[in-house]
């Protein structure tokens, strides 16, 4: 707060800019440069949008949301290097998975995704938000394929799959030692223990773990992505690859 507050300011020291016809002279001063600084990232905003921009076909697109119930949050919460790694993977595998059924779209996807690890009232809300055109290259390459108009794919069926990837996955990851427990979940170390939790969260229904919605443009999403970018999560390579 302190770097925000003194930025542009005499604080941060300065220049004189003088123009060479008039004479007329201003004071520079100088930018306090942090990451979180409104004043100081408006100029990158506006690049990394404009790069965006230029990535987008001329396609509809679609902003798909892959969040984890509460009981998946808890772990996730004391184990957050797999466990979002984890939502990354099956949320990609999802997404492509469905999409190449020819009986939904029979094409392949191009996904970005972005991770927010918290919501609006600043609970921890684990979530991926998904930029996906709504169409593709047939699975042969051998054409462009379409969605159907103002439908992209069905949400119950993205949720059912979802949830059998994400906990399979887990389950795995907790056969391999890759997940740790402690305080209130400390119970959970125990196979028993964990079993259970794996069983209720079969029994939830995660429809409401994915959603779709329509983006009137490509670039409106990443706008409403950027602002949270810092916060990702993920490792770069995750980042790269999905």
């Amino acid at each position: 707060m302190g770097a925000i507050t003194a930025c542009r300011t005499a604080v941060l020291g300065g220049h004189v800019e003088q123009c060479d016809d008039c004479g007329a002279t201003r004071i520079a001063y100088n930018s306090c440069r942090n990451r979180h600084c409104p004043k100081c990232q408006g100029a990158a905003r506006a690049q990394w949008l404009a790069e965006r921009q230029a990535e987008l076909l001329p396609v509809p697109y679609f902003h798909v949301i892959f969040t984890l119930p509460a009981p998946a949050r808890e772990i996730a919460f004391q184990n957050k290097a797999v466990v979002y790694a984890i939502l990354f993977r099956c949320a990609a595998e999802t997404l492509n998975s469905i999409a190449a059924d020819p009986k939904h779209l029979g094409a392949q996807l191009g996904v970005t995704a972005v991770l927010h690890t918290w919501g609006q009232t600043l609970q921890h809300h684990p979530h991926v938000h998904c930029v996906v055109p709504g169409s593709g290259p047939s699975l042969d390459g051998t054409r462009w394929v379409a969605c159907r108009p103002g439908f992209f794919l069905p949400v119950r069926v993205l949720a059912r799959l979802f949830r059998r990837l994400f906990l399979q996955e887990l389950q795995a990851a907790f056969a391999a030692g890759q997940l740790g427990f402690f305080g209130n979940l400390a119970h959970l170390a125990d196979p028993a223990a964990f079993t259970r939790r794996l069983d209720q969260l079969r029994r939830t229904d995660w429809v409401r773990q994915a959603t779709i919605r329509r983006a009137r443009t490509g670039a409106g999403v990443f706008r409403l992505l950027y602002a949270s970018r810092r916060h990702r999560q993920q490792p770069t390579d995750l980042a790269r690859r999905w």
